[in-house]
């Protein structure tokens, strides 16, 4: 079947808003597509919002205390009242290390006989940590508790105030609670959205190259531009509303707060929409093929944007390549945008980067859609 390759030189909008209007009828027609498009992505939010929690508490940690005195009482009622340790007894130091090789306890915590004797001495009382190297997750919050702990304890054992020969006094700016849902949830938003968007174009845009009815409009004088505006127009207001749900859940649900600007925020949302929109688009006309698309969404779009836009790991802490290699992904840049206008409240001048970056990625999606389109077009 040959496409017609004398389509009307100038672009028409009433042609784009009859595709967008017979794209419109095809989503209320598809249950899938509205509930990809509306309900996964709050019932994300909330899940995930909930589950993930970066500030590591209840600790399970096996503790042996050989001395059982006063003093060794008071170092174990430290650990279990910091509420970052579960308390585990047990009676031979050995089954700590048990413990541990079993993944029933994360650390131990030995406490040799004597303990109280070497502390009324002036000699200095020592115990033994075990934590398990092999979760680093875990040692982390681990090594950074212990410290804390340590200064408590002396307190309360030793009955005295540690030396300090220097202070310093530590203030939070932005999120002062050190709330880890006000660092996930702006950042979820992004995950969230990117797997909708480039999904929504790129399975229904292949489901009409299977069926048939996407060579019917390219048989038609259509411009190539009319076709993207009309496919990516009704998927865009779909985002644009799933994205209003998630920002009320996030101020409502888990009540983190918007200190930016709504325009700000909102320009950012529209960039962010349309590149991966737009990418979706390109993969659909790429592969032509649902499972093939969805399989290229997942790799070029849904894995990176959660591995690499720096929502779990810091791109600051990434080799140097992978620093450079970030910079292709629009989810790194907008992961910015979202977190400071939710938390820190920057203006468009200050995120004046990442978005120049978003908006030239956008016109390269969009760009690159169009000319595949028009190559289909004159074959």
């Amino acid at each position: 079947m040959k496409y017609s390759s004398k389509y009307s030189s100038k672009f028409s909008w009433r042609r784009a808003a009859a595709i967008a209007k017979k794209e419109y009828f095809h989503i209320m027609r598809d249950p899938f597509t509205l509930g990809v498009a509306l309900v996964i992505p709050v019932f994300m939010v909330i899940m995930f919002g909930i589950a993930i929690e970066f500030n590591v508490k209840n600790i399970p940690i096996s503790v042996s205390d050989a001395d059982n005195t006063q003093s060794s009482r008071r170092l174990i009622d430290t650990f279990g009242s910091s509420q970052y340790f579960e308390i585990k007894h047990i009676s031979d130091p050995s089954l700590a290390l048990t413990d541990i090789m079993a993944q029933r306890t994360h650390a131990g915590l030995i406490i040799p006989p004597g303990f109280e004797k070497d502390l009324l001495a002036g000699r200095g009382s020592r115990s033994q940590i075990l934590v398990d190297g092999s979760d680093n997750s875990t040692v982390g919050p681990v090594l950074g508790y212990l410290s804390s702990i340590q200064n408590i304890a002396s307190k309360r054992i030793g009955e005295f105030d540690p030396p300090v020969f220097y202070e310093i006094r530590t203030r939070f700016l932005f999120n002062p609670e050190l709330n880890s849902r006000w660092f996930v949830i702006p950042g979820l938003n992004v995950i969230v959205m990117a797997m909708l968007s480039i999904l929504l174009t790129a399975l229904t845009v292949a489901r009409e190259w299977e069926n048939g009815s996407m060579e019917l409009l390219l048989s038609t004088p259509v411009r190539p531009i009319e076709i993207v505006i009309g496919k990516l127009a009704p998927y865009g207001a779909l985002g644009t509303l799933a994205i209003t749900f998630v920002f009320i859940i996030a101020r409502v649900f888990f009540g983190v707060p918007f200190v930016g600007n709504l325009a700000v925020y909102g320009l950012g949302c529209f960039l962010f929409l349309l590149t991966y929109l737009a990418q979706g688009l390109l993969i659909s006309v790429v592969t032509r093929k649902q499972q093939l698309a969805m399989q290229l969404a997942m790799m070029t779009g849904m894995l990176p944007s959660q591995l690499l836009s720096g929502f779990v790991f810091p791109i600051e802490s990434m080799p140097k390549f992978f620093r450079y290699l970030t910079m292709l992904l629009p989810a790194r840049w907008f992961m910015r945008i979202s977190r400071d206008s939710f938390l820190k409240g920057a203006t468009l001048v200050e995120l004046a980067i990442p978005f120049l970056a978003l908006t030239a990625l956008c016109a390269l999606m969009i760009t690159m859609g169009i000319r595949r389109f028009k190559r289909d077009l004159e074959p």
